[in-house]
């Protein structure tokens, strides 16, 4: 090895080193982002994007779009999503599901929207709520539909 080969070596380990200095010391001075929580817990807000936890709309009359057709829980990649449904036959003879019980495994849940993307009665969203800290995972799989909910009249 020569002295040139060396040098060149060192200069450039040397400028690579004075690069990342200069990125460290003008993060170092930027002004600071760091949210105190807990303590702003009243006055912190998510952005309007945040995908928090899935819900099931509900509305005044404690009415859903909902009518178990199970495309969100095909499409699920993680099979978070669980429709429990039963079919009934009205006077006519017309059989329709009826959903009894929507299931939502919020640990096992990725974000991924696709549920919410693929529902063609724009039933679920998701809301900005992000404190799910629970001590035990039972906890986390939730019960969608409230009690007493029902299918909302079609108009």
């Amino acid at each position: 090895m020569n002295i040139t080969t060396y040098l060149k070596g060192f200069f450039n380990g040397l400028w690579s080193l004075l690069v990342g200095m200069k990125t460290t010391l003008r993060i170092f001075f930027r002004k600071k982002t760091t949210e105190c929580y807990p303590e702003n817990r009243g006055t912190l807000k998510m952005f309007d994007r945040f995908r928090g936890e899935l819900t099931l709309i509900h509305n005044e009359n404690n009415e859903h779009k909902c009518i178990a057709c199970g495309i969100c829980e095909l499409n699920c990649p993680n099979h978070t999503i669980r429709v429990v449904s039963e079919k009934i036959t009205d006077a006519d003879g017309k059989t329709t599901r009826v959903l009894q019980r929507y299931e939502y495994d919020l640990g096992s849940c990725m974000f991924c929207e696709l549920c919410t993307r693929t529902c063609p009665h724009g039933a679920l969203a998701f809301t900005p709520t992000f404190e799910n800290a629970v001590y035990t995972r039972s906890k986390l799989v939730l019960k969608l539909n409230r009690e007493g909910s029902k299918l909302a009249n079609k108009k």
